[in-house]
């Protein structure tokens, strides 16, 4: 009873290590680092160990990188080392580069093959030729394997942990293997049945496994129709197949057609995550490897060449309203109305652009129909211009009590939300064509269209209808 009642008092030592709004809260990170520094305790270690690598992750981006250190240092041998693979890569390598290479070494050695590629390949050449040289020779050849793929390929995320058996075995033969070995994946939904050469045969999934008398040859119950992933094929082409054909896993073979890893969802999930995010990311001009962790001279350095080209479509934009200068001196109200105009269509003009770039991505738009969703997207923008320009034409003669004033700009505004329809799905089409990146170069060419468009549009017709020119 006394050794129970001390358990429940070393688990209650500190604070709920989450607040409502499922951030780390404040008063556990103040007694975690009060511990750490007071020297570790047995009541901190008991706490701590038992964090979810999850909860793990978030404590050490929390904690200041010296904390970090000590915190890991602390747990020694009982640290879960896949808490690392929830942090930022330059948290994730500014920690590892004060941690000794045996001591990260060992930790590895506990992880998933996948967990482990992942920790090791933003390291520097060095730093991973130390940790590696402390990882027994048939883990570290299996290691470095994955690690010479491409990055961003299978290869890189796949296990190389998994089941395979021979065409000669019986059901029964697979389930006292399955039974009796301690070296297995945590995690695994099939067995796969290779030939001497492991090349892929077939595989056989768990319940069917389950559901076979221990008599029948795994080769009668195979499927053959197996979703191969091939090790050097891009991750995100991965994520398509298992989204395509609702996959839990599916085998990764290299060029020789022989069995090297798995794929599993989790992996996956990661992947979808990591490219939405790089989408994103690209549509503002924001470099893909971009991380909150990162010091403000690399983010300024990675965002400062969108920023320049920015800076030179604004002065083709300026160049136009230059042209109507005398126009705008004539009749002031212009130069107030004028940046409404290349506004919508701005916003307009993202909205398509935004829609055709994750279109292409998911590989929803293409030749196939491309023709048909140009038209779409062009009479989206002359519906909504034509809604659009009822209401400012409206606002806009009685706000300066010109009719005139009002039919010009609604007209100009029309004629710029076509624009934005069009070239708001032209632009990553030509981009994507010319087998560039649309999300991270068609932000910048639409904003420049419907500016403008915009500008000569509404200046133009107005230095028409006045004859202000």
């Amino acid at each position: 009873m006394r050794e129970e009642a001390e358990a429940v008092d070393v688990a209650t030592l500190l604070p709920p290590i989450r607040d409502a709004d499922d951030a780390i809260s404040e008063a556990f990170l103040a007694a975690v680092e009060a511990g750490l520094a007071e020297g570790p305790s047995d009541e901190l270690r008991a706490r701590l160990r038992d964090l979810h690598e999850a909860d793990m992750g978030d404590l050490l981006e929390a904690l200041p990188a010296e904390a970090r250190v000590r915190l890991v240092e602390t747990l020694g041998a009982d640290f879960d080392f896949t808490a690392l693979t929830e942090l930022d890569e330059t948290d994730r390598v500014g920690l590892l580069s004060h941690l000794p290479p045996l001591m990260v070494a060992e930790g590895i050695r506990t992880l998933e093959s996948d967990d482990a590629v992942y920790i090791l390949e933003d390291l520097d050449a060095d730093d991973k030729a130390a940790i590696l040289a402390h990882i027994p020779a048939p883990e570290r050849v299996a290691l470095q394997r994955s690690l010479d793929y491409p990055e961003e390929s299978a290869g890189r995320r796949m296990q190389t942990d998994f089941i395979a058996v021979p065409p000669f075995w019986t059901v029964g033969r697979v389930l006292d293997y399955v039974q009796q070995t301690d070296d297995l994946p945590e995690t695994f939904y099939e067995v796969f049945v290779v030939d001497p050469a492991y090349h892929l045969m077939g595989a056989v999934p768990l319940d069917r496994l389950l559901r076979t008398k221990r008599s029948v040859l795994v080769t009668a119950v195979k499927t053959e129709r197996v979703q191969v992933v091939k090790a050097s094929e891009d991750q995100e082409e991965v994520a398509r197949t298992f989204e395509r054909y609702n996959l839990v896993s599916a085998p990764v073979v290299d060029d020789a057609g022989r069995l090297v890893g798995v794929m599993t969802i989790d992996d996956v999930v990661d992947v979808i995550q990591e490219e939405a995010d790089e989408d994103l990311r690209a549509l503002a001009g924001v470099g893909s490897d971009e991380e909150l962790s990162d010091t403000v001279a690399y983010t300024a350095k990675s965002r400062l060449p969108w920023l320049v080209v920015n800076l030179g479509t604004a002065f083709l934009a300026a160049s136009i309203i230059d042209l109507f200068a005398v126009s705008i001196e004539k009749m002031v109200a212009l130069a107030v109305l004028m940046p409404i105009v290349a506004s919508m269509g701005g916003n307009a003009g993202n909205q398509t652009m935004t829609v055709a770039v994750r279109a292409l991505a998911t590989r929803d738009l293409g030749s196939h129909n491309a023709r048909r969703i140009v038209l779409r997207e062009v009479l989206v923008g002359l519906a909504n211009g034509l809604a659009l320009a009822c209401l400012l034409g409206l606002i806009a003669a009685l706000w300066f009590g010109n009719w005139q004033l009002g039919g010009v700009i609604a007209c100009a505004l029309v004629i710029n939300m076509l624009a934005a329809g069009l070239f708001g799905i032209l632009i990553p089409l030509t981009v994507h064509y010319f087998r560039q990146d649309p999300a991270v170069a068609s932000g910048v060419f639409v904003t420049t269209v419907t500016d403008t468009v915009g500008f000569f549009a509404f200046l133009g017709l107005a230095s028409l209808w006045f004859h202000l020119g």
